[in-house]
């Protein structure tokens, strides 16, 4: 190792003894040359920590240099084949930029472009060749694989990848995002639509990154259980440095640097460029990101110059091209790549007369060869290396590329290069010489693609390679090998049963006990996966901190205030919790890492992600959707659910639209359950659909804090509950009329509530219907009518609803905790020639008691008998009157402004 002082810093304006300056940094240069970068840092530190100690301001910089991390002499060497790997990429590439460019050329007057990128694998292909071919390991039916994310616009060059492998068909390639008829591939990663390809949905941008973090963390959680060995496992996490500007991209970073998540790498892709133009035009994002991550407590490992830079940097006695690097901005590096070496030598060389001296020797075309670092394969190894043997810290590579690399004047460097994707045949022509493809002119037109003739050198190295690391990459397990059994759901009797005289209890510790009761199965109790975000004791679940631990990869090092009462806070190194704090973004990626665990890991998990609902669909949407592209299975439980449940928090916190969100996601089955025995009912359905079936569904329930007497389970209700709907309550017998009430969750016993006034006062019988899911209503009504377009000529399907409502007879009434669009789902399905009126509850909420709250929005008893007196009158079976009557009787200000605008 050689160390030179900078004569830059030594002729500072501020220095008052320039000589001195000079003897400090000639002694530091000795002692690192002498005795290592490592004796070198321990003195800097020990200087600055005696400077702080006399009282001196020493400023902290979480940045280094401009230049690589990893000195030239403490490289590790490429052990593969240059050449060979060279044309391996070039012939990714053709392929890459082929699939992209022939689907844009198919149907050129079918509604516009179908897409597709070539310019991000372009600046990738060095990088993810590297790690394909050197590092990252398949699954070899024992300790797992690694885990990729796949930066999502790369995708074309994976599939090149999977094609020369002979993984994927030219079929498929020339069926790029075309999907419809199955024979395609997917615009980006995503499981759902390559369930044995692709293993995590990388856009929307900026998930990646924390489902990584999490992903690294619930690897370290198996193995500190003694589930599985994930010791020899690495998360590798490809990203934009564009991507890093997504909230989420950098919101887990402390996370990964408290728990010393050495399992975790993220490369990011530094090609300066987002979708428009620079990243950090007038600043530079390798510096940006550095600071953030080494601030954070990250490894970092910058790689910025390709070798071929080596020879100027050493020569750079003075550090005049070091400081010109740092002091040119990403906007002028940008431009020096869009242009040519001689524009490079005016424009950056001719900063300083000594650096025109210093090339003055080259010609342009070895100027134009001083390539950016993540396009040398030696320097791509060398980072790579550094990294997988980092201990106890998560290494972040900042590697810096050129955005559509190879793709010459149409796209190299340019800002267009992320929307290019329709090549004029000059331009494939250019790359096709670039690249050294075996293509002909006259075949150019067609954008063949190029496969390698079997048992070429090409081929039997890139086998070679993956044999070599244990198998093909990406690959996905659709199903486990695991074989789970579920217990009958007798084994929840104690949820099942009607409540003793005097008792009241909520949802929530209905739930609660049925997870108890999870807990101690010996199957599935250490499977189970609690995890919270800091609300256990508002959903009466900090039992559970004694019972079976939180997570903590550090255990407990100190005495937790409350260790004198039975419920204690205890952290464990192999506690079952896992407690995210104030964090429901963290959480739902905690539990995307646990419900996915059957597919990552070969081992079958029970997440239960128990949140305030308000802060459910709302806030982690995306993530919710991410997890139905990834086919994800477990429980989500929105506690404290509805609009009107929450007295006292206010307009953040009430909830009247998580299951119209719900509704959205396919795969998502979602409750509003009302008592214990329907909790029950649908948790254990969903146990036995998601475990012992394998279904690519899951589950969300909407639980209450509410107490109330539970009637218990009616033999024979339990399909008809998860169908969505039977018949709690008849009506009165010998009724004249009578009416129909649906209800769910709270809101259901207010028209049980409602029942009573109908017949007591206005003589009107009523029929309750519990409906725990109006979405799986509303599913299968829709179904129901697509068979009947689609058969015209057979047997008519009829919806479960229409079924129902047909055995009774009276208008009906639907009344719920959540906006009207909830209940209005199944208008279609009401029996012909019925009145079918939705109660709901639109409009920001507010703070007050519970029955202020549902006077307000509407839906409380009065209004429920109200809306059943006017159905009846609308159909001519009681006078106006009775409505007007009912409405002076229970003191409604029928002039008060509609909620909604309240």
């Amino acid at each position: 190792m050689s160390a030179q002082p900078t004569e830059f810093l030594g002729a500072a304006p501020n220095d008052a003894d320039p000589q001195e300056t000079r003897e400090w940094l000639d002694a530091l240069s000795a002692v690192i040359g002498e005795e290592g970068g490592d004796r070198g840092h321990f003195l800097l530190n020990t200087l600055i920590d005696h400077a702080r100690q006399a009282g001196i301001d020493v400023p902290f910089s979480a940045t280094t240099a401009y230049v690589n991390t990893i000195p030239t002499d403490q490289e590790e060497r490429f052990p593969g084949n240059i050449e060979i790997e060279e044309r391996l990429r070039a012939i990714m590439r053709w392929n890459a930029m082929a699939m992209v460019v022939k689907a844009n050329r198919l149907h050129p007057d079918d509604g516009g472009d179908l897409g597709g990128h070539i310019s991000s694998f372009a600046s990738l292909a060095t990088m993810l060749g590297c790690g394909f071919n050197h590092f990252w390991h398949g699954d070899d039916g024992v300790h797992g694989g690694d885990l990729l994310y796949i930066q999502g616009h790369s995708a074309p060059g994976i599939y090149a990848r999977a094609f020369m492998e002979g993984r994927i068909t030219e079929e498929q390639l020339l069926n790029f995002r075309q999907e419809v008829d199955g024979k395609g591939l997917s615009s980006y990663p995503h499981p759902k639509l390559m369930p044995e390809f692709w293993q995590f949905p990388t856009v929307s941008m900026g998930l990646g990154p924390l489902m990584a973090i999490y992903q690294a963390r619930f690897l370290k959680y198996l193995h500190a259980r003694g589930i599985a060995d994930t010791s020899k496992r690495k998360v590798w996490v490809f990203l934009g440095d564009g991507e890093m500007d997504e909230p989420e991209s950098l919101g887990a970073i402390g996370l990964a640097a408290r728990e010393k998540l050495d399992n975790l790498i993220f490369v990011v892709n530094c090609n300066l460029q987002r979708l428009d133009g620079p990243v950090r035009g007038n600043g530079k994002i390798i510096q940006e990101l550095e600071g953030e991550f080494r601030g954070a407590g990250w490894n970092v490992i910058k790689l910025v110059w390709g070798s071929y830079w080596d020879p100027l940097l050493a020569r750079d006695k003075d550090g005049i091209l070091r400081k010109v690097m740092m002091d040119t901005v990403d906007g002028d590096y940008q431009a020096f790549k869009a242009n040519d070496g001689a524009f490079v030598r005016k424009n950056f060389f001719g900063r300083h007369p000594k650096l025109l001296e210093m090339v003055a020797k080259m010609s342009d075309e070895d100027i134009w060869r001083l390539q950016r670092g993540g396009h040398d394969p030696q320097k791509v190894y060398a980072a790579y290396h550094r990294a997988v043997n980092t201990v106890g810290q998560p290494t972040v590579m900042l590697i810096k590329t050129v955005k559509g690399y190879g793709m010459g004047k149409i796209g190299e460097g340019k800002n267009t290069a992320h929307q290019t994707k329709k090549l004029q045949d000059d331009d494939i022509r250019e790359m096709r010489d670039r690249f050294n493809i075996p293509v002909s002119d006259a075949d150019l037109p067609n954008v063949p693609f190029y496969q390698p003739p079997e048992g070429s050198q090409e081929l039997k190295y890139l086998h070679e390679r993956r044999n070599a690391l244990g198998g093909y990459l990406p690959k996905r397990r659709p199903k486990t090998d695991e074989s789970l059994k579920v217990p009958e759901l007798a084994a929840f009797q104690a949820v099942l049963d009607p409540t003793a005289e005097g008792r009241e209890i909520s949802t929530t510790q209905a739930f609660g006990r049925f997870l108890t009761q999870l807990l101690r199965d010996k199957d599935l109790g250490p499977r189970t996966v609690p995890i919270l975000v800091d609300e256990a004791r508002t959903f009466g679940m900090e039992g559970l901190f004694r019972q079976i631990g939180i997570y903590n990869p550090a255990g407990q090092n100190y005495t937790p205030v409350d260790k004198d009462q039975v419920m204690y806070y205890r952290e464990d190194k192999a506690g079952q919790v896992l407690q995210e704090g104030i964090n429901e973004a963290g959480g739902m990626a905690s539990w995307i890492a646990a419900a996915t665990s059957y597919s990552t890991n070969n081992r079958v998990m029970i997440p239960f992600f128990v949140y305030y609902s308000m802060f459910g669909f709302q806030r982690i949407g995306d993530l919710a959707w991410a997890a139905g592209d990834m086919q994800a299975r477990g429980f989500l439980l929105g506690g404290t659910s509805g609009r009107t449940t929450l007295n006292g928090e206010g307009l953040q916190h009430e909830d009247g639209h998580s299951h119209i969100l719900a509704a959205t996601i396919p795969n998502c089955i979602s409750y509003d359950p009302t008592f214990a025995h329907e909790v029950a009912v649908i948790l254990h359905s969903g146990l036995k659909r998601m475990v012992e079936n394998q279904e690519n569904v899951y589950f969300y329930l909407t639980l209450l804090n509410e107490n109330y007497p539970m009637p218990g389970l009616k033999a024979g209700t339990e399909e008809q509950i998860l169908k969505g709907m039977y018949l709690l309550e008849e009506a009165q017998q010998g009724s004249a009329v009578t009416v129909n009430l649906l209800g769910s969750g709270t809101i259901l016993r207010e028209s049980q509530a409602a029942k009573k006034l109908l017949e007591e006062e206005w003589g009107v019988g009523a029929n309750v219907w519990s409906c725990p899911s109006f979405n799986e209503l509303a599913r299968d009504g829709q179904n129901a009518e697509r068979w009947n377009l689609l058969h015209p000529t057979e047997l008519a399907c009829v919806p479960y609803v229409t079924q129902q409502l047909s055995k009774v007879q009276g208008p009906v009434i639907a009344s719920t905790d959540y906006m009207k669009n909830y209940a209005e789902q199944i208008r279609a399905f009401i029996p012909a020639g019925r009145t079918y009126k939705v109660l709901g509850t639109d409009g920001f909420g507010r703070s007050d008691f519970r029955s202020k709250l549902r006077e307000h929005f509407e839906i409380n008893r009065h209004y429920i008998v109200v809306a059943a007196l006017k159905s009846l009158a609308d159909e001519g079976k009681v006078p106006a009157q009775k409505v007007a009557d009912a409405i002076a009787k229970y003191g409604i200000n029928a002039d008060k402004i509609n909620p909604l605008y309240a």
